[in-house]
């Protein structure tokens, strides 16, 4: 995966009046930075500003949702993730953006996206008339920051007919591991289901007592 990067530049005023400025009149989205030690202290919190454009347009790709990010501040740069972020509710635009520093053996809690591969060959579906029921969209890990994939990807080449896939059932990537899973079995969530539709069912019954 390439480097993830964003430029930013410190922000000196501070404030809902002062933010709303910058949003309105030089399209400038405020964020800040927090976390990390230096010498063991807690670092304070940086206030920057994005360029609303330029925000917009990396998020568009879903690795800068649950990846490291190499910020760029000037001559700069701060190892960080993004946390929480703030949208209009109406035009979805980014309002504020909260982004943690990082290193590489920082142990994350994060939400990762789930790909799921191989439905267009899976026999179940191609041949067994099974429809595929996603029951989860992403997955809660926790894991360092250095060995944070992008995504949690899911092969359901196959899949069998009226088969459930559970988190235990996923092979994660070394070093990564279900947060749900980490508080017991009881947490064993479905993630991905093929079932038969009602009707196909029923048709394969009523063939079945005939031939008998």
């Amino acid at each position: 995966m390439s480097e993830l990067t964003l430029n930013a530049e410190l922000r000196e005023v501070v404030g809902k009046g002062a933010s709303r400025r910058l949003r309105r009149l030089e399209g400038l989205v405020p964020a800040i930075i927090y976390g990390g030690k230096t010498g063991g202290n807690a670092r304070k919190p940086t206030n920057i500003t994005m360029k609303s454009n330029e925000l917009k347009k990396a998020l568009e790709n879903e690795a800068y949702y649950s990846s490291i990010i190499t910020l760029n501040i000037g001559d700069k740069t701060e190892q960080v993730v993004l946390k929480d972020m703030q949208r209009h509710p109406a035009r979805e635009h980014v309002m504020h953006a909260d982004f943690l520093r990082v290193s590489k053996t920082t142990i994350l809690k994060s939400s990762l996206p789930i790909h799921f591969i191989n439905e267009d060959i899976c026999e179940a579906v191609k041949t067994g008339g099974a429809k595929i029921n996603h029951q989860m969209a992403s997955i809660d890990v926790i894991c360092a920051a250095g060995d944070l994939p992008e995504y949690i990807e899911i092969d359901l080449a196959n899949a069998e007919v009226d088969s459930v896939i559970h988190l235990s059932d996923i092979t994660f990537p070394k070093g990564v591991e279900s947060l749900a899973l980490s508080h017991g079995p009881d947490h064993d969530t479905a993630v991905v289901s093929l079932f038969t539709p009602k009707g196909i069912v029923e048709d394969d019954a009523e063939e079945e007592a005939a031939a008998e």
